[in-house]
């Protein structure tokens, strides 16, 4: 079996039962189930807190790696990252079980039938990046070298240095997807705004009413000042995270906003080695942060990954540079051993995890197409 065989890098292709398109973002694929299943699933399963008439859905998880919001692939046919999948959704079950355990908020996941998948509710999503950040450091410090001394309308002294500590936690928010017709915010994916802004449009945002701002700030703290303090106990220290929130019923069909997406992660956060940052001011990176400064020492000109009016020849250079095998093992080795430091447990690699996971919601959760299947 090869490397390449236990990556799961196509993840938008299984006969799940569906009656509605099939989205597929960078990594995570969403099939929506039929009403009829997620009915019958909500009271097979007793799934708690979630109205009977909930619309569900199974989101499966891949091992593709996107940096610089683009899909990179490796040498000898390596189209992903080894462990990646279920390193991620390890970390998020672990966080979000803790969560809800500490009395935070709920998540949109009901089921983990696999390591690659979640049974989800649909949430009605805000349409924010919650980013909260303890140290200055990646994109924040290459534009405060530059001059910056705003972010999201906060303002920052003078006298910062690289990956030092900042005086508080900062809540920087950017958008998710494009908004248009709110003044002051460029019609572009990804932007940082204001929180008077998110204030003065917060329908826009789609938040349900004005005092969610202060309740979502209040989970993301809180968030973040609980995975902080846990991971203490195995030496890393959380640098930055993005969160993402949403509304959810329950089964009285109250709303309620939730975590959503991922939580905690490599891929959405900042590890850092204590020991190595507390004894030497060494940065050792336990998250995708690494990988991102791979790719920036690997080309010639690291112009083409940041600048933003160069998407079309980034796009062009990540489709046609195969990386070093080497690279992507590196960061599967990353994955999986903050993730088994994070939960205490190792993380499962399969031979073939696509047939397991077909199998597994055929016998267990009966929403396998059988009319689809080769």
């Amino acid at each position: 079996m090869s490397l390449a065989d236990q990556v799961l890098a196509v993840n938008n292709d299984l006969p799940i039962r569906t009656d509605k398109p099939i989205h597929s973002g960078k990594v995570r694929s969403v099939y929506w189930l039929t009403q009829d299943d997620s009915k019958r699933l909500i009271q097979e399963k007793g799934y708690v807190g979630v109205a009977p008439d909930a619309p569900l859905a199974v989101m499966v998880i891949s091992d593709r790696i996107s940096a610089f919001d683009c899909i990179w692939h490796g040498e000898n046919g390596l189209n992903g990252v080894p462990g990646k999948g279920a390193s991620l959704n390890a970390i998020s079950n672990h966080w979000f079980k803790l969560f809800k355990e500490n009395g935070l908020a709920d998540s949109h996941i009901l089921d983990v039938p696999h390591p690659f998948v979640w049974v989800v509710q649909k949430a009605k999503p805000v349409m924010i990046e919650a980013i909260a950040r303890q140290y200055i450091t990646g994109s924040m410090w290459r534009s405060y070298a530059k001059g910056a001394r705003e972010i999201c309308g906060i303002d920052l002294p003078n006298d910062l240095k690289r990956d030092s500590k900042l005086p508080e936690l900062l809540i920087t928010p950017s958008t998710k997807g494009v908004m248009k017709g709110i003044p002051g915010v460029p019609e572009e994916d990804d932007v940082d705004v204001t929180r008077k802004s998110i204030e003065d449009n917060y329908q826009a945002f789609n938040f349900s009413k004005p005092e969610d701002i202060d309740l979502y700030e209040k989970l993301l703290r809180d968030g973040f000042g609980l995975i902080s303090k846990e991971v203490e106990a195995i030496e890393q220290i959380f640098v930055d995270t993005k969160f993402e929130f949403g509304y959810v019923c329950d089964e009285f069909g109250k709303e309620k906003l939730i975590y959503m997406d991922e939580v905690g992660t490599p891929d959405s956060s900042r590890y850092w080695d204590y020991k190595q940052y507390s004894d030497e001011g060494k940065v050792v990176e336990n998250s995708k942060e690494a990988f991102r400064q791979f790719l920036l020492s690997h080309f010639p000109d690291s112009d083409i990954l940041v600048n933003k009016t160069r998407m079309e020849e980034r796009s062009a250079l990540a489709r046609n540079n195969a990386l070093p095998v080497k690279a992507l093992q590196d960061l599967s080795k990353t994955y999986m051993e903050i993730a088994e430091r994070i939960t205490g447990q190792p993380v499962p690699l399969s031979n073939n995890p696509k047939q397991e996971i077909i199998d597994i919601l055929d016998q267990k959760y009966g929403i396998i197409d059988l009319k689809l299947v080769n």
